[in-house]
């Protein structure tokens, strides 16, 4: 035996050696791959904000011209107070829905869940133009529905239009943490409140809101730099009220300026940077306050409160549901208000600004490209990251590269590969103007998301599977596709619908790579909105919503097979 020992040692270094220097060559490409889809043209966009037109140093002579510029002065002001009060009523709002999901006794509670999540599947500029035929100078409140209804006019084209808008797209957001956050507390805890005599304000003030306290904290930083950061809402409905995001968007469109866009690009990351590291910290304390000794909520019973929350929760669904509706509406009228009879006309984009469905076929493209690059490019630096051991340093850098694109806005990341990618001493200039260049985008403004969404499944596993792997001389790619992948099945396709709905409704990141033969639907609604045609965008963005919906039922048939699959092993005799 121990002559067999003494032959079979170098075999096993051997090996070792080989799979030591194939990781580490992984590891470095992540590093490098990362690096010249952030941080390179995130730096370069920086240093392009101390220049002037003709690319001279003038060090911070632009953040002064813009701060003495009145009117961009006040786009910054503007910003703020919008961003504050859309968060302040969005996060009220969601916390009171996710409240009744999760801590009453209504009925319903799968359908109320599917409805808060709609506005996730539709383009920020759709809520827009929903509220122009609702309230609008011809809208459908504003002039009376069929004129039944008394004429009630809003001044819906400035700030109430944008944070009425913002409201809807930031209020999924906000609810998607409060439900989990409140789906984690402790029953012990209003058990031992009960036994001393507490009240139910008292346990509500005592127990749950400082239970939830993490998750309300990221809620506003999210909501926050969401809206703060949004083009969309502003560009449907904003009129003359200007925010940071639209002058960026008028500076490298309109006037080509490209050093002052990438200065009001800087004040736009200012605060998301910011709402990263406070939701990087409260991320680490949310998961310390949870104990495997925890036991499940359970709902009291409350008859007046189940009331209440009854009529406020599906009062929330009537609002969710009265835009899409009102953009279902729009899209099959012929002339409104003066021919109401239906038509599919608006489905026909061969005469507007969108140039036909080309750009939805475009989008469809795109999206699904993104989906299956980005998903098996982002589990598979998450792996490297996550379950190697070598290169600490760097698999380091490389985790503070992937979760970097949480704190970018995706206007930032499209001027930012302006600049990198549109230099002719780039060797990379090739990819500029290329659909490759949009998918690259799209994967790194919704990178962070998804990659947390892997490592998280990755440390569910044990580490003895690639310990195994490793003392029977198993290459790891081998673990990797015939162990990691199908245990990771879940989590794998959540990832692939995250990447594709996302890249149907974005425009921020795409709107300054798009070239003039390869437009997309969610920019193409900005084309339709600036040349007139309403109810050609209505009708898109119809496309894009009911493509995204069907692509989340497609989503859920899939997961609860694929769960079936990977679970069969547990459950096995």
């Amino acid at each position: 035996m121990q002559k067999q020992a003494v032959i079979m040692k170098p075999t096993h270094r051997r090996n070792w050696s080989e799979l030591f220097t194939l990781q580490n060559l992984l590891i470095v490409v992540l590093v490098i791959t990362l690096s010249i889809s952030t941080l390179i043209p995130l730096l370069l966009l920086f240093s392009k904000a101390f220049l002037n037109k003709e690319a001279e140093f003038i060090g911070i002579k632009n953040f002064i011209t813009y701060f003495s510029t009145p009117a961009l002065a006040q786009s910054l002001v503007n910003t703020i107070w919008v961003s504050v009060l859309s968060t302040t009523i969005a996060v009220g709002l969601a916390f009171l829905y996710a409240y009744g999901i999760s801590r009453t006794a209504i009925r319903g509670k799968s359908f109320l869940h599917y409805i808060a999540l709609l506005p996730l599947f539709e383009p920020t500029m759709m809520h827009g133009i929903a509220l122009t035929y609702l309230f609008g100078n011809q809208g459908l409140v504003s002039t009376g529905f069929f004129g039944l209804l008394p004429e009630m006019r809003i001044p819906i084209y400035g700030p109430i239009g944008i944070v009425i808008s913002e409201v809807i797209y930031l209020f999924p957001q906000a609810f998607l943490i409060f439900i989990t956050a409140l789906s984690i507390t402790d029953q012990r805890l209003y058990e031992a409140a009960e036994t001393l005599g507490a009240s139910k304000l008292k346990s509500f003030m005592t127990v749950t809101l400082p239970s939830v306290k993490y998750g309300l904290i990221s809620a506003i930083f999210v909501c926050f730099t969401a809206c703060f950061t949004d083009f969309g809402a502003p560009q449907a409905i904003g009129g003359k009220f200007n925010v940071l995001a639209t002058d960026i968007y008028k500076q490298v469109i309109g006037q080509q300026n490209l050093s002052m866009g990438a200065t009001v690009g800087i004040l736009l990351t200012i605060p998301a940077f910011i709402a990263f590291a406070v939701d990087r910290f409260v991320d680490r304390k949310q998961r310390s306050m949870t104990s495997s000794k925890s036991t499940p909520y359970q709902i009291p019973e409350g008859k007046w409160r189940d009331r209440s929350y009854r009529v406020f929760c599906w009062m929330m669904t009537i609002a969710i549901l009265i835009p899409l509706c009102t953009i279902l509406f729009a899209s099959l009228i012929k002339v409104w208000p003066y021919n109401i009879s239906f038509s599919l006309k608006h489905y026909d984009f061969s005469t507007v600004a969108g140039s036909g469905l080309d750009p939805f076929w475009n989008s469809l493209k795109v999206s699904f490209l993104t989906a299956i690059v980005g998903t098996i490019v982002t589990f598979v630096f998450a792996y490297l990251i996550e379950k190697t051991r070598y290169l600490k340093g760097l698999r380091q850098v490389g985790y503070f590269l992937s979760v970097l694109p949480l704190a970018l806005p995706g206007m930032v990341i499209g001027l930012a590969y302006i600049f990198f990618f549109n230099d002719p001493a780039n060797p990379l200039n090739w990819l500029y103007g290329t659909i490759a260049i949009i998918v690259m985008a799209n994967i790194t403004h919704f990178y962070g998301v998804p990659f947390i969404t892997a490592t998280t499944a990755l440390k569910k596993l044990d580490k003895e599977f690639e310990l195994v792997s490793e003392s029977m001389r198993v290459p790891f790619y081998k673990t990797f596709l015939k162990v990691t992948v199908p245990m990771c099945l879940p989590a794998i396709v959540e990832i692939a619908m995250y990447f594709f709905v996302n890249s149907m409704v974005t425009v921020s990141a795409v709107v300054f790579l798009r070239s003039a033969d390869m437009n997309l639907a969610a920019v193409a609604l900005v084309s339709m909105e600036d040349a007139g045609d309403v109810a050609a965008a209505a009708a898109m963005s119809m496309l894009i919503v009911m493509t995204n919906i069907i692509i989340r039922f497609a989503y859920e048939i899939l997961l609860k097979k694929v769960k079936r699959r990977t679970a069969a092993w547990q459950t096995h005799k």
